[in-house]
């Protein structure tokens, strides 16, 4: 017979948090265990001698060999066969059942530390249940068999079920408390580690954020500066050594360019996609404004009703018209650029188109800055309109180039891309088992405290009982002495209590009795805590024959 699993293959937990089943598992590694068990035998071992020792007839082999020989098998049992060793201890209890000895055995205490066993390293409770159910009623079968007496199925009733059931609940307490403790710091570490990847993520966004202003701001101020030098050395009023020093100016601002490009790809290595934080940016008018103080030929016009639009929607409009003027200025020199920004029902669209170059251009600024965005530029800014939910296109048109963006008015809170620690959802795998440990832990605490409440009541009334039983089968020495033989039971009814005694010792009931009698057994006094004597009076037909006081 095996103890039925869990769904994921064990049924139990041990002290140290590990998965166990409760009929077998591997053993645990190492002699700490071993010298645990032996510690713990050697306990039980004790008690059970120093019990045998007081026994009036004791049996060593019953009483004292065969009981520590089964524990020293249970004990290293209850690692991986709790139940079993439940079971074992059970059946040493209840063997001194079959012989004179005192009904409390003394291996209740193996008994019930085994049961605190059972509770600690499983959490099956229905099968649990069934063993005590099994080992109970293994004990009553076992008291109806030899005949013992009243005093013995009160202890069966009530000891044993005791001593079974509250240390389990005591076990099982223990055994949720460790789980909430594990559960707790899997959580904490759990939130440790959600914590550092916010802040690495933080500081992604914060290199993101800082690779896109160099490349939207000091990109394009650069190309700018490179673009007048080249103007210039056009200029028929300069002289040979002018147009020398105006060449080398712009070589340098190419390689500064070129340096920057490469100072962008290392701030944005390994965070490509991440949206960076919105900034403060300055009125397309003013961008446009210096760019024709440049020189090139800018064409601005906005269609629609104008509207406020959020910061983030607008900076991208920004960027968009920003990162256009650039490339039509360091790819399309001397072409003329239109922008037209439309505002739509709920959109706002932007389209920056530059005209094919005129021959004669100035020429470019140089290989260095023409690789300032590349494939970054228009890739990090397609990736900045897709996450405000927008649209981007780029593309060559009638000679020239056009960028065409598509940005909604309004942004979801699920868009923005802020760097706030995620709040962990109520319903997270984490956030379920923590919750379910501690409901766990505070029904278990619950029933350990409500069981042994329970127990203590009907212990109570089980007392109150037995008390009213005994007091009401006490004959007074008085009426005792008043009682004659020769006498009618009537007549000697009326000196009776209400009731005869039920539980009269055996050793008492197997005194001799007149022949042809039927006798019946009276308290002497009403003390609940001491033995007492017992008088018996002795009845043939309907006359009293024979008055005796026997010593309880």
């Amino acid at each position: 017979m095996r103890w039925p699993k869990k769904q994921d293959g064990t049924n139990g937990t041990d002290e140290a948090g590990l998965r166990v089943r409760v009929w077998g598992v591997p053993a645990a590694q190492g002699w700490g265990p071993a010298v645990r068990d032996a510690a713990l035998w050697v306990a039980m071992a004790g008690a059970g001698v120093f019990a045998h020792r007081e026994q009036a007839h004791p049996s060593p082999l019953l009483g004292l060999v065969l009981p520590l020989l089964v524990l020293a098998v249970a004990v290293p049992a209850a690692r991986t066969r709790p139940g079993a060793a439940v079971f074992l201890a059970n059946a040493v209890v209840a063997s001194g059942l079959a012989h004179p000895a005192p009904a409390a055995s003394p291996y209740l205490t193996a008994l019930a530390v085994l049961a605190y066993l059972l509770g600690l390293r499983a959490d099956r409770t229905g099968p649990a249940l069934l063993l005590f159910g099994a080992c109970t009623a293994l004990d009553l079968a076992l008291c109806a068999a030899l005949g013992v007496g009243a005093v013995y199925w009160f202890y069966v009733l009530s000891m044993v079920p005791a001593t079974l059931l509250l240390p389990w609940l005591a076990g099982r307490y223990r055994q949720a408390r460790l789980a909430l403790v594990r559960e707790g710091w899997q959580r904490a570490r759990g939130l440790e580690q959600q914590q550092r990847f916010v802040a690495e993520r933080a500081r992604l966004r914060e290199r993101t954020r800082i690779a896109a202003d160099m490349h939207d701001s000091l990109g394009h101020e650069l190309s700018l500066i490179a673009l007048r030098a080249g103007a210039l050395e056009l200029s028929p009023t300069l002289t040979g050594q002018d147009r020398e020093d105006l060449a080398v100016l712009r070589a340098a601002v190419s390689d500064a360019v070129g340096h920057l490009r490469d100072t962008i790809g290392v701030l944005r290595d390994g965070s490509e996609g991440d949206e960076p934080t919105a900034s403060s940016v300055e009125p397309v008018e003013e961008l446009v404004a210096r760019t024709r103080e440049s020189g090139v030929t800018v064409d601005l016009r906005r269609e629609g009703a104008a509207r406020t639009l959020p910061p983030l929607v607008d900076r991208s409009a920004y960027r968009v018209i920003q990162e256009s003027l650039t490339n039509a200025i360091k790819h399309a020199p001397g072409s003329t650029v239109r922008i037209r920004i439309a505002h739509q029902a709920d959109r706002t669209e932007v389209r920056v188109t530059n005209s094919a170059p005129p021959a004669g251009a100035p020429p470019e600024p140089g290989p260095a800055a023409s690789r300032v965005s590349g494939h970054r530029g228009l890739t990090g800014l397609r990736e900045r309109v897709l996450l405000l939910g927008g649209t981007l296109h780029a593309a060559p048109r009638e000679g020239g180039f056009e960028v065409l963006a598509s940005l909604p008015d309004q942004v979801g809170p699920e868009r923005r891309g802020t760097t706030e620690e995620p709040r962990e959802e109520s319903g997270s795998q984490s956030a379920r088992r923590h919750t379910a440990a501690r409901r766990n832990t505070r029904y278990r605490f619950a029933a350990a405290f409500a069981a042994p409440v329970g127990f203590g009541l009907v212990a109570l009334a089980s007392c109150a009982y037995l008390a009213l039983q005994l007091t009401t089968c006490v004959l007074h020495p008085a009426d005792f002495a008043a009682v004659r033989v020769g006498q009618d039971r009537g007549e000697v009814a009326r000196f009776l209590p209400e009731q005869q005694f039920r539980y009269v010792p055996d050793a008492v009931r197997a005194l001799p009795v007149p022949p042809g009698t039927v006798c019946a057994y009276y308290r002497s006094n009403g003390n609940l805590l001491d033995e007492v004597d017992v008088y018996r009076l002795c009845y043939a037909g309907s006359r009293l024959v024979a008055k005796d006081v026997l010593r309880g």
